[in-house]
């Protein structure tokens, strides 16, 4: 068995828990293949009894993986996918980060949840990613997908941008804001929802239109069909605006058309099996906790 491990670099005081699931791994694995920059932190505080490969691309994981680890928050595990891709290596995150509605593993519930991973005790939850075009722009390379939300922002504390949106060449709405994001169901969870957008369960065939600070109160978040092609056309007093993809940020020059649909392929998140969307948000969110009660 070959497993995959990515992460960052974590709070010292998470090594002897990191070393602990090292072991609980090593139990079953035949091969790691590490992040090249993770394993040399891991080196420096722990020792490897099986053989251990580093990648720094896609290219240098065996798409015979049994799975890739993502040690860290939810940031670390969207940090995974320009290295898993298309392959089909379903993705457990063990979250040491804060709140984690993706690295959704705690370090306290480690040990049994990679014990029902070898014990086929979980399921794949399939989730849907985001394509960006831009006409022959090659916009973040070769891998131009987003799990969680592809956003345009204002650059700096410069003025607001104009956001023209339309659905299908249909025109939803000209925002004045400093950003507009268009998210998946799994990014309804993420910096959506900071900006007042719904909640989205993660096998919705839906997304998400959510303005970041519109100039005009009434303006809300929309949700559409997945099936639909958003076209924004990005303006602005100022040359330049960002665009980002989860975590991967690129300038843009003022004025640009950007075309978003779904992807045509999936990514597999490991959902360990008491386990639960539900649950999930009940616990992050704090659903129900009243000190009343």
């Amino acid at each position: 068995m070959q497993i995959a491990i990515f992460g960052r670099k974590f709070n010292p005081e998470y090594f002897s828990v990191i070393e602990n699931l090292i072991r609980i791994l090593e139990a079953k694995a035949e091969t790691f293949y590490i992040y090249h920059n993770f394993l040399e932190f891991l080196r420096s505080e722990i020792s490897f009894k099986i053989p251990v490969k580093s990648f720094q691309n896609h290219h240098e994981i065996p798409p015979s993986c049994f799975c890739m680890i993502s040690i860290g928050g939810d940031g670390t595990l969207l940090d995974t996918l320009p290295f898993i891709r298309n392959s089909g290596i379903p993705v457990m995150g063990i979250n040491t980060g804060r709140l984690g509605f993706l690295s959704s593993v705690s370090t306290d519930e480690m040990e049994e949840s990679v014990q029902a991973l070898f014990d086929g005790r979980y399921r794949i939850d399939e989730r849907s990613l985001l394509m960006l075009k831009s006409g022959e722009k090659k916009l973040f390379g070769s891998f131009p997908y987003a799990l969680n939300e592809v956003t345009v922002l204002k650059r700096d504390n410069t003025s607001m941008i104009s956001i023209s949106a339309y659905v299908d060449e249909c025109y939803l709405n000209t925002y004045w804001a400093d950003g507009l994001m268009v998210s998946t169901p799994t990014g309804s969870t993420g910096y959506s929802l900071s900006c007042g957008g719904p909640i989205i369960v993660p096998d919705s065939e839906n997304f998400i239109i959510t303005p970041i600070a519109s100039h005009n109160l009434t303006v809300r978040p929309i949700v559409i069909r997945d099936k639909s092609i958003v076209k924004l056309k990005v303006q602005g007093r100022v040359k330049s605006h960002l665009i980002v993809m989860d975590s991967r940020t690129v300038p843009m020059e003022n004025p640009v058309d950007l075309y978003i649909e779904k992807a045509e392929f999936k990514v597999n998140l490991i959902c360990i099996e008491h386990n639960d969307f539900f649950k999930t948000i009940r616990n992050k969110l704090a659903w129900g906790f009243d000190k009343r009660n």
